[in-house]
Order: C-alpha cells, then sequence, then structure tokens
C-alpha cells in the first residue's frame, strides 16, 4: 500500500497508509483539522547495499577472444562463385 503524506491546517504534516482506490482524507483522524494530500517527489526506486560492479557479472575471456578470432576470418564482401 503507498505512503500519502497529508499537510494540516496549521501546516503540520502527516504521513499515512492507505489503498490506491480509497478517497482521500479531508480531516485528520487524530485532531479533526481539515487536511489537504501533499503531491511530493516520489519515493520511486530505493537502492539499499553497496551498489553494483563490474566484478558482479560473469566475464568470460574464452568466449571473447574466440569471437575476435572467427570475425577475423569473415570475408569482407560478397563473394564470386565462377558456376
Amino acid at each position: 500500500m503507498p505512503t500519502y503524506q497529508y499537510k494540516r491546517e496549521d501546516g503540520s504534516v502527516f504521513e499515512l497508509f492507505q489503498g490506491i482506490n480509497d478517497p482521500a482524507l479531508t480531516q485528520c483522524p487524530e485532531t479533526g483539522q481539515s487536511v489537504q494530500r501533499v503531491i511530493t517527489g516520489g519515493g520511486g526506486v530505493v537502492y539499499k547495499g553497496s551498489g553494483w560492479y563490474v566484478t558482479d557479472y560473469k566475464h568470460n575471456t574464452a568466449s571473447a577472444s574466440a569471437e575476435s578470432v572467427t570475425s577475423e576470418n569473415k570475408p569482407t564482401g560478397p563473394e564470386k562463385s565462377n558456376t
């Protein structure tokens, strides 16, 4: 469920877990003050941990060198046959 942020009449702000299809609040459930939903910059994606590094992926150097050898043996243009 998403977290929505609301601003009370007195300027204080609170957050509330609500379903996407739930209607927006008009009154604070704690104080009874009128509230407005605040449009925030969005939570987006949260990355946790130390990050990604080149060493996180498997590098197969044997297949890379085999590909370079086969690309060197390929003809550069169309071949003509003498038939």
